[in-house]
């Protein structure tokens, strides 16, 4: 029953976006964006709740709200929409696993996500800011905020890895987000350079992530 839950919130939120992006590849985004200035603190609150659902929920996708975020609220507004949204709940999933331990946590987000987050935390977090740095600029960042969590990494071992991950990998994929829909070729140009920088980052982490689960550390 929780896995037919999980699934039917992600074709939910995958049936919104998809919905969203149609109304704005069809209309335009300025009718779209003078309805968003009307809801005011509502917009990027909205914002804040799904990605959140989606960090706390794994399974669901999470790269597209930074870019709903950067289309809808411009780059400045959505870059501090989503910092301030992956500083709170990621603490939380690092909390609740801290806290709780694995049988909640495992509950929570599924057996085939737990698989995930357990090879994560093969990877010796505590105590190596600089790859938990490197982990939690990935996509990946949700589970390894968990990972970290299990791991016995104590809060501020995580807080500020985490801080200046979210920092760095967030502004490229506002700004992308931003460019799009804006014209903005500076934004666009920074945000696709930063994707890849970002895009070499994960690839290093996986190649880390692989060698340890081979080795069994």
């Amino acid at each position: 029953m929780q896995r037919w839950r999980r699934w039917l919130l992600i074709a939910v939120v995958v049936a919104g976006l998809a919905v969203l992006f149609h109304l704005i590849h069809v209309h335009g985004l300025e009718p779209i964006r003078a309805q968003v200035e009307q809801l005011g603190v509502w917009a990027p609150l909205g914002i804040v709740v799904l990605r959140g659902i989606s960090i706390l929920l794994p399974a669901l996708p999470s790269t597209a709200y930074s870019l709903l975020a950067g289309a809808l609220l411009g780059f400045q507004s959505g870059f501090i929409t989503i910092v301030l949204c992956d500083l709170i709940f990621c603490q939380a999933a690092f909390l609740l696993a801290q806290v709780y331990g694995r049988g909640p946590v495992r509950r929570l987000v599924g057996e085939k996500a737990m698989t995930t987050i357990e090879n994560f935390g093969r990877n010796q977090l505590e105590g190596n800011p600089f790859l938990l740095t490197g982990m939690l600029m990935t996509g990946f960042f949700d589970f390894v905020s968990y990972a970290a969590g299990l791991s016995g990494t104590r809060w501020r071992g995580f807080a500020l890895p985490l801080l200046f991950s979210v920092l760095l990998s967030t502004a490229p994929i506002v700004a992308l987000g931003a460019s799009i829909f804006q014209d903005g070729q500076k934004l666009l140009i920074g945000g696709v350079l930063g994707v890849f920088a970002l895009a070499l980052v994960a690839g290093l982490v996986k190649r880390r992530t692989r060698n340890n689960a081979k080795s069994g550390v």
